[in-house]
């Protein structure tokens, strides 16, 4: 059901300035910059062969991200899997006992549809799920 890893998301304080480092030093081209207000984050994304990296900014203080940057300071926050189905990926993660922050998909960056399973069930790692909106 796996089909690669989609994308690697790094929580920075400043997407602005962390820019400058994946563009200058790294060589990279942002692709495109995104507000998901459900999630209270700006995104911006930069494609790396068939993976993207994803800078992930908040944009209030009770975020996601803000919180996870309060506690552990700017860094790799999550890993995203592509599935062909992201239902039977999130059951089959139930069925193993995994804790799901998301029962069901939500509508994250791109339009794409994601559910997470909590980094307790992943050994520490934020791990996504993530698929085509259907």
């Amino acid at each position: 059901m796996l089909k690669k890893i989609d994308h690697l998301g790094i929580a920075v304080h400043s997407i602005e300035k962390a820019r400058k480092f994946y563009e200058n030093v790294l060589g990279l081209n942002c692709e495109k910059e995104e507000e998901v207000t459900s999630q209270k984050v700006r995104t911006a994304f930069f494609v790396l062969g068939e993976t993207h990296i994803e800078l992930l900014e908040p944009t209030s203080d009770d975020s996601p991200i803000a919180i996870f940057l309060a506690k552990r300071g700017e860094g790799l926050h999550h890993v995203a899997y592509r599935t062909t189905d992201i239902e039977k990926q999130l059951q089959a993660a139930k069925d193993q006992g995994c804790t799901l922050i998301h029962e069901t998909p939500i509508t994250g960056a791109g339009n794409k549809q994601v559910a997470f399973l909590h980094p307790k069930s992943s050994h520490g790692l934020l791990t996504e799920f993530c698929s085509e909106a259907q």
